[in-house]
């Protein structure tokens, strides 16, 4: 379900897909505690102006979303 780490996704995009991987998660209170974080980060970081910077942060959530996902699916 996620994107390659060098795929170029904006930062809605991007909000919405790890929403979207909150629903992978086992547990109702997992989902939202990640939802939680999830939304933290995001509104501390809109006032981000530089793109570099967006785009590393951006390939770095998707690749921390994925490591999230693979240890809680391997629990399983």
């Amino acid at each position: 379900m996620l994107p390659l780490v060098g795929a170029e996704l904006t930062p809605v995009q991007l909000y919405r897909l790890l929403l979207r991987c909150c629903r992978q998660l086992p547990t109702a209170a997992m989902q939202q505690h990640y939802r939680h974080a999830i939304r933290q980060g995001y509104v501390s970081h809109s006032d981000e102006d530089d793109p570099e910077r967006i785009q590393m942060m951006i390939q770095r959530a998707v690749a921390d979303a994925g490591w999230v996902l693979d240890k809680y699916n391997k629990k399983k």
